[in-house]
């Protein structure tokens, strides 16, 4: 499990590699089979937001035909990035529902040919809550979206996180209750933007500790026991 991540993705470039990866399905013959793509995670929030000004990968749910395979790839060799920049592979977490594509919103059609949605604000909190790593920036992700919809007079409320985890999970009690806990506390406090600091530094402390740990005792950490490890790194510090 790797948590030192080389590549980086912002707004802009991931523009760039969007208008790049249509172009090339296009060419590839995409125009007989429409592509329709769902980015989710970072990427929903770099290209909805502005708290954060990166991310490391870029999830989504892609439809498309098989040659989406290979623009990926051509356009991971034009731009030296790592293959499956692009990719499912959240398919394989807790966070990941097909009830997404329902959910979803539209976002931008590149060439005719690829249509990029997104994911709704409680929608993606739900996800991230869901998924509520430490070691990421899902809880951070969390507050900042709710602070920014509250600068805009355009605030989530509890009613409608609560409405989106039953729309993308069947049961609110599907979350864990660290989750609860921690929407029902941020919610409460109001103060977003202060804890969006706190909480930031948190996960980037958590991040190095675990890098730190890998470097020590490489391979051993992984999806079942990295909340085991963070909880005994916690104590040591």
């Amino acid at each position: 499990m790797s948590f030192d991540e080389k590549v980086t993705f912002s707004k802009d470039n991931l523009e760039v590699y969007l208008k790049a990866l249509a172009k090339e399905y296009r060419k590839l013959g995409g125009k007989s089979v429409p592509a329709e793509i769902v980015l989710i995670g970072g990427a929903s929030v770099l290209i909805n937001y502005g708290f954060r000004d990166m991310t490391t990968d870029i999830d989504a749910v892609i439809r498309a035909a098989s040659t989406m395979k290979d623009a990926i790839n051509h356009v991971s060799d034009e731009y030296g990035l790592p293959n499956g920049w692009l990719n499912e592979d959240f398919k394989e977490t807790s966070s990941y529902t097909p009830k997404l594509l329902q959910y979803s919103i539209f976002y931008k059609e590149y060439y005719g040919v690829m249509a990029v949605r997104t994911v709704s604000a409680e929608h993606l909190i739900a996800m991230k809550l869901m998924a509520g790593r430490q070691y990421k920036n899902d809880l951070s992700d969390i507050i900042g979206i709710l602070a920014e919809h509250q600068k805009t007079g355009r605030p989530i409320t509890k009613e409608m996180v609560r409405e989106a985890v039953v729309d993308l999970y069947g049961e609110w009690d599907v979350l864990s209750d660290t989750a609860k806990i921690f929407i029902d506390d941020v919610m409460e406090s109001g103060d977003y933007e202060e804890m969006h600091e706190e909480i930031s530094t948190e996960e980037k402390v958590t991040k190095a500790s675990l890098i730190e740990f890998e470097e020590k005792y490489p391979d051993s950490v992984n999806k079942g026991n990295v909340e085991e490890i963070i909880a005994k790194l916690k104590q040591k510090g």
